[in-house]
């Protein structure tokens, strides 16, 4: 059933806290999500603090959980990510399935495009879910022309990765153009999803369904699931209970950039930087009941 709720239904709003998705569990509830949530905590305040990898059973009600797909386009300017992308699209469409066939309410949030849409039921139920008063304000920055939440430094050190030349790994660098124009086709968009790439959208369709709990996939962690306003930082802000799903995302970054790790690496460092400082990840599996994705060029040793 679907109806108004009120923000109270956020955990965090009413005690000001923000409570990261870590929600104890004894339960074993048929239909629950059952999640291994990781996070990261500071174990000192010294010049170079310390964290120490806390892991902790959580169980979400599909109803009340809902899964953004951050920037999955059909296409991309640096051709190693719309590789990536299209070799991550197949495995993620089966999580959106597993994820919707549990009661899991699907937000496909592809940036800049979602007028590729416009004339769709899914588009047309973000636009028309009831206006809800956010309990700070959404964020108004702009960034390449969107709604962006820039790093926060009163709440989180300075990324891992240096991103600044947008991180393409190919052997020549690709010239920076607009190169999407929808969400890659592989994902399938049910009947019962919404499409919206706006913050105010996206909070009221959580709102409208009393949705308590959010999953984040896609890409890319560094920049787009961290930044754009349905994101990370943004989601964190009001209070939501969000986790990422650590193996359905990629960065943007190119090892002969500092810390000169290789790109998988680097994305690791990144979901610990989001593990530390913003919410905790969890792997599909969770979803699924089968082994996380993991890149075919992934040299790593798997560490899930």
């Amino acid at each position: 059933m679907i109806s108004a709720q009120p923000l109270s239904l956020w955990p965090g709003i009413a005690s000001g806290m923000l409570l990261f998705g870590l929600v104890a569990t004894g339960r074993s509830d048929d239909g629950q999500l059952q999640l291994g949530l990781r996070s990261r905590i500071k174990t000192n305040d010294s010049a170079k603090a310390e964290f120490a990898v806390v892991n902790k059973k959580a169980t979400w009600e599909p109803q009340k959980t809902a899964l953004i797909i951050c920037d999955t386009w059909d296409d991309h300017w640096c051709q190693s990510a719309s590789r990536r992308v299209a070799e991550l699209a197949g495995p993620m469409n089966e999580v959106v399935k597993a994820a919707r066939a549990k009661g899991v309410f699907i937000i496909h949030s592809p940036s800049s495009v979602v007028a590729f849409y416009k004339e769709t039921p899914q588009r047309k139920r973000a636009q028309n879910a009831p206006l809800a008063k956010s309990p700070v304000p959404l964020a108004t920055a702009e960034r390449w022309g969107t709604t962006w939440c820039w790093p926060d430094a009163a709440r989180e050190g300075p990324l891992p990765v240096d991103d600044s030349d947008m991180g393409c790994d190919c052997p020549v660098k690709c010239q920076i153009r607009e190169a999407w124009t929808r969400q890659i086709a592989t994902i399938e968009i049910a009947e019962a999803d919404a499409i919206t790439d706006n913050g105010q959208e996206t909070y009221n369709l959580l709102q409208a369904r009393g949705i308590e709990n959010v999953m984040l996939m896609g890409v890319h962690l560094n920049m787009c699931v961290l930044g754009r306003p349905f994101g990370i930082r943004q989601l964190v802000k009001v209070g939501g209970n969000v986790a990422l799903m650590r193996d359905m995302t990629d960065t943007m970054y190119d090892p002969r950039s500092s810390p000169k790790v290789n790109h998988f690496a680097g994305t690791g460092l990144v979901v610990e930087h989001v593990e530390k400082y913003w919410c905790p990840s969890f792997t599909s599996s969770d979803i699924t009941g089968r082994p996380p994705f993991r890149f075919k060029d992934d040299p790593q040793p798997r560490q899930d």
